[in-house]
């Protein structure tokens, strides 16, 4: 076979057969599909999708292009969550340990930061001597006692996805529901779970900008799921404006700790209390949601959830000592506030311009090979509805980065609009999608 013609195939709207999907694949990992030819494929699926046979064909053959995990040997329904990514989306960081406390056991894989969105993997290793590349030996060790373990892709798991995910992200080939559906299901099939929540995020700061586009992505990854025999089901989320205060790889890390000390964060919890009562329904020790999510904000408010996650650091190998004194860390060259200029109220936020404001800022990359300044970010004192008055702080930026201080400001100060009348309130979790179908929540 031609890789040239297999492109050209899907270019103009071919379905490939699992003959020829694999000989790319595979061919790829072995390095006898060169990257440029498999940007143009990715490219090819970009414009011109995917059926459901092909795209579940396409994940089927990515997580055989390494091991799947056996965790027999620990007892309990193994459960994991995955978000499709938003700007200051730090769930995991509480929601894992949390989850573990209840006692389901949370095996979590995670990825890198992707686009304008930023990574667990990224989060965790910004705690000193965090360890996120663990052996699977190690990974199942950890699991085993702690209830949870928060790791990257080893090179035994879907190692097809991990060339592909880092190629996706410099090629502008994010936002595909095959390309997202194959990656997400691979490395969540290998990981050795039984049931998985998704929280599929929609608006300007999510890859699925329409609600339209989420569902239909929802329903794709619920479908293999299920095709694999795994439980799963989604939340359709918005992602308007970033999640929490603080965007930013260790500014995240410290609102978490201080989410799991009782913090008040209220749109972070939501989120994070919704999930987490899912997973421990489906982890069989609840027997609904609501009972699930009392039982998650008892984890939270007795300190377990908390002490779960100071094992984890310990077991992974971090510095406890920055978990229980975060003012230890170092602080950024420039931190520049952003003022109010107008009385009112936050109007909006674009989460998508504050993502890309983050990069610039060294919060995120631009290519695969560069590297994140941990502690850079931003902050923010107003969301929306907050009301303002001129010369409030809206937001706190941090960066060593002087060249791109000036314009990082002004991309924020455009992100953040300010206005006459109290904007009216959108509930975050917009509906439970499920093999049945889509159930609103929260109706307006």
């Amino acid at each position: 076979m031609n890789p040239t013609e297999l492109i050209r195939k899907k270019r103009n709207g071919g379905t490939l057969s699992k003959e020829e999907m694999e000989f790319l694949v595979r061919g790829y990992t072995e390095g006898k599909v060169p990257e440029y030819q498999m940007s143009a494929f990715l490219m090819a699926v970009y414009f011109k999708g995917m059926d459901f046979e092909e795209t579940a064909l396409f994940t089927d053959i990515m997580l055989h292009s390494g091991i799947v995990v056996d965790l027999s040997e620990i007892p309990g329904v193994k459960v994991d969550k995955h978000s499709t990514g938003g700007v200051g989306d730090k769930v995991s960081l509480i929601l894992a340990p949390m989850v573990a406390a209840c006692g389901v056991p949370v095996p979590m894989i995670s990825g890198r930061g992707l686009g304008h969105t930023g990574g667990t993997l990224d989060k965790l290793e910004s705690i000193p001597g965090f360890r996120t590349q663990l052996s699977l030996e190690e990974y199942k060790a950890v699991l085993k006692k702690v209830g949870t373990a928060m790791i990257g892709q080893t090179k035994e798991i879907a190692p097809a996805d991990k060339m592909m995910y880092a190629l996706r992200d410099v090629t502008g080939t994010v936002e595909s529901i095959p390309l997202i559906s194959g990656s997400i299901m691979s490395k969540k099939l290998a990981e050795g779970i039984d049931a998985l929540v998704l929280d599929i995020k929609t608006g300007r700061g999510a890859f699925m900008d329409s609600e339209e586009k989420a569902i239909a992505l929802a329903k794709t990854l619920i479908a293999v799921g299920e095709k694999f025999g795994k439980t799963t089901i989604g939340f359709l989320t918005d992602m308007s404006q970033p999640l929490g205060f603080a965007v930013g790889n260790w500014l995240e890390v410290v609102e978490c700790i201080g989410c799991m000390k009782g913090a008040k964060v209220p749109d972070l919890m939501e989120v994070t209390y919704t999930l987490g009562g899912a997973m421990v329904m489906l982890g069989k020790k609840a027997p609904t949601i609501e009972a699930g999510i009392a039982m998650c904000k008892e984890a939270i408010s007795s300190g377990r959830a908390f002490e779960t996650f100071r094992r984890l650091v310990a077991a992974q190998g971090g510095d406890v000592s920055f978990i229980d004194h975060p003012e230890k860390y170092p602080k950024s060259e420039h931190q520049v506030e952003i003022k109010s200029k107008t009385a009112g109220f936050v109007q909006s936020i674009d989460a998508l311009e504050i993502g890309f404001a983050g990069i610039m800022l060294g919060a995120g990359r631009m290519r695969v090979d560069e590297v994140i300044d941990m502690k850079a970010g931003i902050l923010f004192k107003k969301k929306d509805g907050d009301a303002v008055k001129v010369g409030d702080v809206l937001t706190v930026l941090m960066t060593d980065r002087n060249s791109e201080l000036d314009r990082a400001v002004q991309r924020l100060e455009k992100a953040i609009i300010v206005g006459a009348g109290s904007p009216m309130s959108t509930h975050l979790i917009k509906a439970l999608i499920d093999g049945t179908g889509v159930h609103p929540l929260n109706p307006s």
